[in-house]
């Protein structure tokens, strides 16, 4: 990879040259890399094809990003732009001209650091750096697609951002990775700010709280942190969980959380977990996150998975099939930033081919995920999963015993044949000992109505969910 000048790069080529190229090595990308350092170090880039597809030129804004990306991602940038082209290709990195620069220069230690809500949210639109709110407009209820799996969890918020420090105070959304908690959360604070202009929101990832901590304990300067917390209206921050083992970050947080509650502002909270599993955290914390109203957010349900395939691809000015828009839901289940991954590779495999977007496409953007879900997640591996985590014997799940400690993780494993697998209630019945459809029915119905209303059970099946999807 070679190191260009922004004005001799621009030879042969033209603006919209090789886009599809750039951008199927893009989406790529977005899948293999964590989100942060994607949006931190990616997304930001703008290419330049030269009309032979012989040169591809990416723009930098500054002079430590442009090492950076050179060091960590040049070689893994070349090799798929290679393999996406089918030849070789020359790879520049120019310093982008001042006047596209869209980021002023950061030191290199702020550059590491820098959290990711202060430069991508996880929706399309990039969040102002000037915007103290740090809120992703993007996100709102508007475009938060609403399911069972959400539906608790969205009512909730709604009623805190119309009338903030009243009910649900604190409200403790959970759930795993990718399902729209930091959607819901950013659009309270957008839904409140559109109603009260003059409110001070302040949306935070658990990090830079941390960070800010961090900081204000180096410099002395603790009235200015305090002013920065204690005086707002509300306060939504993510990922609570990075709290464990911080001692004086918990501290502090503990300090603001009952500065705000006293003067009746409002507080949103997401987590992995419930709030009395979540580890090293110190118990009045977690009362205190308990004492208002926790909701689960769950996987969404198919419908759910149709209808936002459909939305988000017509947000991309692309329009999907309702029959693709199942196929890729019924294989695509566990959250929503999978399905977006899914459909980022759809849109790009059928740009980059020139091709109408069908079953028969989508089967061929996917065949890596749709390999690695069908070798990894088998009846058998799910029967020995449950069986493991409930300290009983895979033997078990086929035999006739029917006492409790065995029926009930019987009825687990049968509940996650069915939304995992593409098995039909005969066949997993089949696997379960030769039971009859019915009994796997009636276990898919009883465990997925009790998800809804049991906290422990609920955690228990999202710890299963994400072990037997690796």
């Amino acid at each position: 990879m070679r190191e260009g000048q922004a004005n001799d790069s621009s030879a042969n080529a033209s603006p919209d040259a090789g886009a599809s190229l750039w951008q199927a090595c893009v989406d790529q990308l977005a899948q293999e890399l964590p989100e942060q350092q994607f949006n931190t170090w990616i997304k930001p880039l703008t290419a330049q094809v030269a009309d032979d597809y012989s040169r591809v030129t990416l723009f930098v804004v500054n002079r430590f990003k442009l090492d950076w990306i050179r060091a960590q991602y040049g070689a893994r940038i070349t090799a798929l732009l290679e393999k996406i082209y089918g030849q070789p290709i020359q790879i520049e990195l120019a310093l982008a001209p001042r006047e596209i620069q869209i980021k002023p220069k950061v030191s290199p230690v702020e550059a590491e650091v820098l959290p990711l809500e202060e430069s991508y949210g996880n929706g399309a639109e990039r969040i102002n750096p000037g915007n103290r709110t740090r809120l992703n407009t993007a996100l709102t209820f508007e475009t938060l697609v609403e399911g069972t799996a959400n539906r608790m969890a969205r009512a909730a918020a709604m009623h805190v951002a119309s009338s903030p420090g009243q009910l649900y105070n604190p409200l403790f959304i959970y759930g795993g990775v990718g399902l729209g908690k930091t959607h819901l959360i950013h659009a309270v604070g957008n839904r409140l700010l559109s109603e009260r202009p003059n409110a001070k929101v302040l949306y935070i990832h658990a990090e830079q709280f941390v960070s800010d901590v961090v900081k204000a304990y180096q410099r002395k300067t603790f009235d200015e942190f305090k002013e920065k917390y204690h005086s707002l209206d509300l306060l939504l921050i993510d990922d609570v969980q990075f709290f464990a083992n911080k001692e004086r970050t918990q501290e502090e947080f503990f300090n603001a959380f009952e500065a705000l509650l006293a003067k009746k502002s409002h507080i949103v909270m997401t987590s992995d977990t419930y709030p009395k599993g979540l580890l090293d955290i110190h118990e009045r914390l977690v009362s205190r996150f308990d004492s208002g109203l926790t909701v689960a957010i769950e996987p969404p349900e198919l419908e759910m998975r149709v209808a936002i395939l459909i939305n988000k691809a017509h947000s991309e000015g692309a329009e999907m099939p309702e029959e693709v828009a199942f196929f890729v839901a019924k294989n695509v289940r566990s959250n929503v930033r999978e399905l977006e991954g899914a459909l980022r590779k759809i849109l790009a495999y059928s740009r980059f081919n020139q091709k109408e977007i069908s079953i028969q496409l989508a089967r061929e953007a996917l065949r890596d995920l749709l390999s690695i879900q069908n070798r990894q997640i088998s009846v058998e591996n799910i029967q020995k999963t449950v069986a493991d985590y409930y300290k009983i014997k895979v033997a078990d799940m086929y035999s006739k015993k029917r006492p409790a400690s065995i029926a009930r993780p019987r009825q687990i494993a049968m509940y996650l044949a069915k939304e995992l697998t593409q098995k039909s209630l005969p066949e997993i019945g089949e696997l379960f000992g030769g039971r009859d459809h019915t009994t796997v029915l009636h276990a898919v119905r009883k465990i997925s109505g009790e998800r809804q209303q049991l906290t422990e059970l609920n955690q228990q099946l999202h710890v299963l969910e994400q072990t037997l999807k690796g």
